[in-house]
C-alpha cells in the first residue's frame, strides 16, 4: 500500500485537516522511526485528552485492523518453552508499537500530587521512563495544558522526540514540539472531534508500514 495512504484518506474525510497534513506525515515518520530504533511512544493529556491517550494505546500495543501475528521462530520459542500453553500464547499474542499511557498510574500520580507537585507528574513520568529513542507524544486541545507542557520540556531536555497535538494555536505546547499537529477549533469538544481520526490514522500508519 502506498506510504501515507491512512493520512490521504483522512485529509479526504475530512478537509478541514488539510493544513495539518504535512504535520501529519511528520508525525508518522517520526513514530515510525522510534518503533524502528526500539524506542517506545509516552503518550498523555487530561480529561478527554487523557482518554484519548489511553485510546491510542490501545491501537498501537495490539491490532488494530491487521491481526499482527507473531513471527514463526517465537512461536516455535513459545512451544519449546511449553507446548501446551505456548500454543495458546502463540495463538493469542500480536506484535505491539510500546507505548505507555502516562495518565493510568493512579498510585504514582497522586503520590507525585500529594508529596512533590501535581502539574509536574507527566514530567516525572517522562524523567522515569524515557530512553534513547521514544518519543512523547502530548495530547491538549489548549496547547496549554502545564502538566503536558512540563513534560515536553523534561522530554527536550532528555534528549527525546517531542510531536504535539493541539487545537489551532498549539498554544505554548508547540514551542518545545519537534511537529505540531494543529486542528482546527479552539472549543474542547470541538477540537477533540478531530483528534480521534488524526491519531487513528496515525496508528493505521505504523501498523500498515510494519504489520
Amino acid at each position: 500500500m502506498e506510504k501515507y495512504h491512512y493520512i490521504e484518506q483522512l485529509i479526504e474525510r475530512y478537509p478541514a485537516l488539510a493544513p495539518a497534513k504535512e504535520d501529519i506525515k511528520r508525525a508518522a515518520d517520526i513514530l515510525s522511526e522510534c518503533y524502528e530504533k526500539g524506542g517506545k511512544i509516552l503518550i498523555a493529556g487530561n480529561g478527554g485528552s487523557a482518554a484519548d491517550s489511553e485510546h491510542m494505546v490501545g491501537e498501537l500495543m495490539k491490532g488494530f485492523v491487521k491481526p499482527r501475528k507473531v513471527s514463526e521462530e517465537f512461536k516455535q520459542t513459545l512451544l519449546d518453552i511449553d507446548e501446551k500453553n505456548g500454543e495458546v500464547l502463540a495463538d493469542c499474542l500480536q506484535q505491539a508499537v510500546p507505548a505507555i499511557a502516562l495518565c493510568g498510574h493512579s498510585a504514582l500520580s497522586t503520590a507525585y500530587l500529594n508529596d512533590v507537585e501535581g502539574k509536574v507528574g507527566f514530567a516525572q513520568q517522562v524523567m522515569g521512563y524515557a530512553t534513547d529513542n521514544d518519543v512523547f507524544f502530548g495530547i491538549s486541545t489548549s496547547g496549554n495544558s502545564q502538566n503536558v507542557v512540563y513534560a515536553a520540556i523534561t522530554a527536550k531536555a532528555k534528549g527525546i522526540g517531542v510531536i504535539a497535538l493541539t487545537g489551532e494555536t498549539g498554544g505554548k505546547l508547540k514551542d518545545y514540539a519537534d511537529v505540531t499537529i494543529k486542528v482546527p477549533g479552539t472549543e474542547p469538544y470541538k477540537v477533540q472531534e478531530y483528534h480521534l481520526p488524526v491519531y487513528h490514522a496515525l496508528c493505521l500508519e505504523l501498523e500498515e508500514r510494519y504489520f
